[in-house]
């Protein structure tokens, strides 16, 4: 799991004051693939994942991060990511124009710590009328600290594009949420510059059931494609995963 602002979107255009949700995933990827099927070693894709994400909008803009913990044997991993919206222009159609700041890092037992990332760029979002669908995009220049570009020089400067999107649907029972990120970071072990991953999560809101009001639980699924992402080549790598909004 990485980022998922959708809720977010969602949360910060139809005014809501907070949102945290905590989210469990059972990954499948290594039923699906071979080389990621090492359970004994410490490169093998964790078969669990909790991730825990708030966000707080206040007079200035919004603060949203994100916490993922991988498990193997206990936690294997950790990584995570705080981002800042500073809103400063909105148009006639509820589209917000914004300043964003945000920092990524992390560690695992497989490949010690992540590169930090240091991002700053704009983002423009915005919403139907009803709210049910919400959306952005996020055009970022990007540091990574200390990577070695494939020439064997610095190659610490890059950028990164990233678009998300919420939907809701069949009057709320459903909602369908999503990002893609590209960006540019050499990596002399996959011998590649760029990167893509796509993460979409379908869900079923169980709050809808007569008499369960008062039960924030979703059950649902979500699916990763990535090239390049933690293993070379493309990939498409489903979970099952149940999600409690607070």
């Amino acid at each position: 799991m990485k980022r998922f602002y959708a809720f977010v979107i969602c949360a910060l255009l139809c005014g809501v004051a907070s949102a945290q949700n905590v989210q469990l995933h059972y990954d499948l990827g290594r039923s699906i693939y071979s080389e990621l099927d090492k359970s004994e070693s410490s490169y093998g894709r964790p078969a669990l994942t909790t991730t825990v994400e708030m966000f707080r909008p206040d007079s200035w803009g919004s603060t949203f991060f994100f916490v993922d913990m991988d498990y193997s044997k206990g936690v294997k991993g950790a990584y995570w990511e705080i981002a800042r919206e500073l809103n400063f222009w909105q148009d006639s159609n509820w589209n917000w124009l914004s300043v964003h700041a945000e920092y990524n890092g992390g560690c695992s037992n497989a490949v010690g710590s992540f590169n930090d990332s240091w991002l700053g760029g704009l983002t423009y979002s915005g919403h139907s009328k009803d709210f049910s669908k919400t959306w952005s995009v996020s055009a970022m220049y990007k540091f990574i600290p200390r990577t070695i570009a494939l020439d064997g020089g610095y190659a610490e400067h890059n950028f990164q594009i990233t678009g998300v999107w919420g939907i809701n649907f069949a009057s709320g029972w459903a909602t369908y949420s999503g990002f893609i990120d590209f960006w540019r970071e050499a990596r002399i072990w996959q011998n590649t510059t760029h990167i893509m991953l796509s993460e979409h999560q379908l869900w079923l809101n169980l709050n809808k059931i007569r008499g369960w009001d008062k039960v924030n639980m979703s059950v649902g699924t979500e699916v990763e494609f990535s090239n390049n992402f933690v293993n070379k080549g493309f990939y498409v790598i489903p979970t099952l995963a149940a999600k409690w909004t607070f």
